[in-house]
């Protein structure tokens, strides 16, 4: 599928309608589904057709809300949608009310123009990296169906890889929407969490949670984000000759899989060679964190708040691997959070101190490729080890509440890999204007 400034520009031309893009889009989904696929885990496909309809009419009457007006846009099956029930991706709460009004995040995507398409699928409660799921399936990797999509926004990565959506809304706690991006050769973006409300969606941890596109390109993920966070769209690349970037290899560099190293390595060779300084520097507490979240950190302890009157009365019906991680969290007292939330302001001072002098700071995305899916389906220890790396270096952004993007960087034909470009709090517009031009820089370079 087209990136979306080019859909917008052939619906304003006439040369495409919304109604042909839902039903296309559509088509897509059900021939997913005949085939096994697991992407969504429910369409509404009426309401979808209805309000393409009306967005052509609109457009003909000159009413055009924003750029993705008209465009298929998936949803992540925890984020309120009015009349639909929330499942978070989980039995235990398929039978709850329909939801009386929808997350903001989805009101302010409606406002938009954007047609919903459905809701997709994900890690039980957003609980781990690797996107599977025993309740409804686990969706595949598109570019290798053997292995993992990757988790937690796992459906929503899927339906825009496989054309079956323009872009996705997705949350990340601890990488949920830059795994997937990363593993199947997406850009994601993870904003300053106070950007976006999380209003209306079922909390992984209030403290790390946000909410964030997956999409086909920069450009894309951008237009997404402005609208999610209320602003106006920017679109201004910033020139690499000269930017700064801050490379570190303590606790993000450190058991790469070999074609995760030789994407990043020739990524960073490529920003070398446009005039990019590319800096090393030293970051040691990253290897605290470890320690800091041994309990299971922000995530248990806010889940367990959560699911405590739930977990009591069905932890038979949650995913084991997930119910086990949560239950962790009902250790944490209240002595145990402050001390977290000290650590957490510590090392955010510490950041501040070591990335104050760069423009961005660079790592790999995830310290490996997309995992095959066996493996981790039958033995526990592997998949708590394999998750464990897989959130590693994303979830670092969570804890320290910068922002950060990844965009592709492997070879034409290889896996994906996924490089990510990270800033402190508040820095969303250069880590996007930077990414523009990390984006254009790949795309001539791998020609």
């Amino acid at each position: 599928m087209q990136t979306i400034r080019q859909l917008a520009a052939q619906l304003q031309a006439g040369t495409l309608t919304s109604a042909g893009l839902v039903d296309d889009a559509l088509a897509r989904i059900e021939a997913h589904r005949r085939e096994g696929g697991a992407a969504y885990v429910s369409v509404d496909a009426q309401a979808a057709r209805a309000a393409a309809l009306a967005s052509d009419e609109a457009r003909a009457r000159g009413r055009v809300p924003s750029l993705l007006a008209g465009l298929p846009v998936s949803v992540k099956d925890l984020f309120d949608v009015t009349g639909e029930v929330t499942s978070a991706g989980s039995r235990v709460l398929a039978d709850r009310p329909a939801a009386v009004a929808n997350a903001l995040a989805v009101s302010r995507l409606r406002a938009a123009g954007a047609i919903l398409l459905g809701r997709t699928n994900m890690s039980e409660f957003g609980y781990s990296g690797l996107g599977l799921n025993p309740h409804y399936g686990t969706p595949l990797n598109p570019v290798d169906e053997c292995r993992v999509a990757g988790g937690s926004t796992s459906g929503g990565a899927v339906s825009v890889a496989l054309d079956m959506a323009v872009a996705a809304l997705g949350t990340d706690t601890g990488g949920s929407v830059r795994i997937p991006a990363a593993f199947c050769g997406l850009t994601g973006f993870k904003p300053t969490q106070r950007r976006v409300p999380m209003t209306g969606t079922v909390p992984g941890s209030v403290s790390l949670d946000s909410a964030g596109p997956l999409a086909r390109s920069v450009d894309c993920c951008a237009i997404v984000d402005a609208i999610l966070a209320g602003e106006e769209p920017g679109n201004g690349a910033i020139a690499l000759s000269g930017l700064t970037l801050g490379l570190c290899t303590d606790h993000v560099g450190e058991g790469l899989d070999a074609e995760v190293a030789r994407a990043f390595e020739r990524a960073v060779s490529a920003l070398s060679s446009a005039g990019v300084v590319m800096t090393e520097f030293a970051f040691p507490e990253l290897r605290e964190l470890a320690e800091i979240n041994r309990a299971g950190g922000f995530a248990a302890a806010e889940s367990a708040r959560w699911h405590r009157g739930l977990i009591e009365q069905r932890e038979a019906e949650y995913d084991r691997r997930v119910s086990m991680r949560i239950r962790r969290g009902e250790a944490i007292d209240d002595a145990a959070m402050r001390k977290l939330e000290a650590e957490r302001a510590r090392l955010q001072a510490v950041a501040r101190s070591r990335l104050g002098g760069f423009d961005a700071w660079v790592m790999p995305t995830v310290a490996l490729v997309a995992p095959a899916l066996a493996p981790l389906d039958r033995d526990d220890e592997t998949f708590f080890a394999v998750n464990a790396l897989t959130v590693r270096n994303p979830s670092i952004i969570n804890f320290l509440d910068g922002c950060a993007l990844t965009l592709p960087c492997a070879e034409p034909g290889a896996l994906p890999v996924g490089i990510s470009i990270c800033g402190l709090a508040g820095a969303d517009g250069e880590v996007l204007g930077i990414g523009r031009s990390v984006e254009r820089l790949f795309a001539e370079s791998w020609r």
